[in-house]
């Protein structure tokens, strides 16, 4: 053999020797993904899954119905003055009680004293004239039953010619004009009399006005806010204060629509302020809303607050809780144990560290439990997986209490 014929045999070996070592390390490769998969699914399939248990007992279980909702007054009035003018007192700040009849401020009232001087003088006047007008009547019917003394004496004279013709007139010239005083007289009484009804209307006018200056409560109750301080000029309409009625106080929360067949006056209901979220305030409902929201598709349900915080503020935001069935000893679930397959409710339960499912026959659900009609028995341990839904768990899988 020539040396070329020994350098070509060792080229076409060496191709060779490449090809079995990719096919080697390939299949370690391969051999090296199987068990990591296997691994994998051992640590999945045959390690038990870490779950917390509840155990099954008897309790309660209470529906509720939950609205959003704000603190307010069932009664409340914007207090501003019935006159124009100038504040030069507010007695009262925002978060005092008041009385009905309190005064709450004060206008300037020395114009109004002015002119219910004024009147007051008017309405002497007018009762002086009032006087003069009675005492000239007096007069005039004096001088008329004067006139017609005189007046029938001459006429008796005349038949018996003791008195002429010419005095017959003026005796009936003077009766005529007695009987004119008189109605003279009478008719300016009269005028003067108006004169004093309308004095008299004019200084109650005047005194209500100044009575006015004075602004009380209508009502006892809550200074929610002040809106006005001393020399600010205030007309009809203007808010000075908002005052609010403590007998009726409720958190007007919206409900969804779909519960109202649920909910009617009189059910009870708790309600959790944001400001103290551990913590309930007894109450029940006072009346329904008539009208849902078009774009919300929720209704107003007013819960009145038997107690309130500490502190409180009306237009405050709360959740309201209303009462709507109670079922008592009964066998409870916890929600978050619950699962759903193939429109059938269910849940997980601990035997001999497997999971098994059992389906369950609900009944009333509530925010803390569910009722379970079928499907349990007091004693046994329901779990649930943690950190992950129940949902995640199988038939059979081997389980891990904590």
């Amino acid at each position: 053999m020539t040396g070329n014929e020994t350098v070509s045999t060792a080229n076409e070996a060496a191709p060779g020797r490449t090809h079995r070592r990719r096919f080697l390390w390939n299949l370690v490769k391969v051999i090296i993904a199987l068990g990591m998969v296997s691994i994998a699914f051992a640590w999945a399939f045959l390690s038990p899954t870490l779950v917390e248990q509840y155990v099954v007992s008897r309790g309660e279980v209470v529906a509720e119905v939950m609205g959003t909702g704000t603190l307010e007054a069932r009664i409340s009035a914007t207090i501003s003055p019935k006159i124009s003018g100038r504040i030069v007192a507010v007695l009262v700040d925002q978060g005092d009680r008041v009385d009905a009849g309190q005064v709450l401020f004060r206008l300037d009232d020395s114009d109004l004293k002015r002119q219910v001087e004024i009147a007051e003088n008017t309405l002497t006047s007018s009762h002086r004239a009032v006087e003069r007008q009675h005492a000239d009547v007096e007069r005039a019917t004096a001088a008329l039953a004067l006139a017609r003394i005189e007046y029938r004496r001459v006429e008796e004279l005349i038949p018996k010619e003791s008195a002429t013709s010419i005095e017959l007139d003026r005796v009936t010239e003077s009766l005529h004009i007695a009987e004119a005083d008189l109605r003279r007289a009478e008719a300016a009484l009269a005028e003067t009399t108006s004169q004093v009804a309308v004095a008299e209307s004019t200084v109650d006018y005047q005194r209500a006005r100044l009575a006015d200056t004075v602004v009380t409560a209508p009502f006892g109750g809550l200074i929610a806010h002040r809106d006005r301080d001393p020399g600010a000029v205030v007309v009809p309409g203007t808010s000075v204060l908002l005052l609010l009625s403590l007998d009726e106080l409720w958190i007007s929360a919206w409900v969804d629509e779909t519960v109202m067949a649920r909910l009617q006056p009189g059910q009870p209901a708790h309600v959790v302020f944001r400001s103290e979220p551990g913590k309930s305030y007894p109450g029940h409902v006072t009346r329904l809303g008539r009208e849902a929201d078009r774009e919300t598709r929720e209704f107003l349900v007013d819960v009145r607050v038997e107690a309130l915080p500490e502190n409180w503020a009306v237009g405050q935001r709360a959740e309201a809780y209303i009462e709507t069935a109670r079922a008592t000893d009964v066998l409870t679930v916890p929600p978050c144990a619950i699962v759903w397959r193939s429109a059938q409710p269910g849940t997980f339960v601990e035997n001999r560290g497997r999971a098994v499912w059992r389906a369950l026959r609900l009944g009333l659900r509530g925010k803390d439990g569910i009722e379970a009609h079928e499907g349990l028995a007091a004693g046994e341990r329901i779990i649930v997986p943690i950190g992950a839904p129940p949902s995640t768990l199988h038939n059979g899988q081997r389980v891990e209490v904590r």
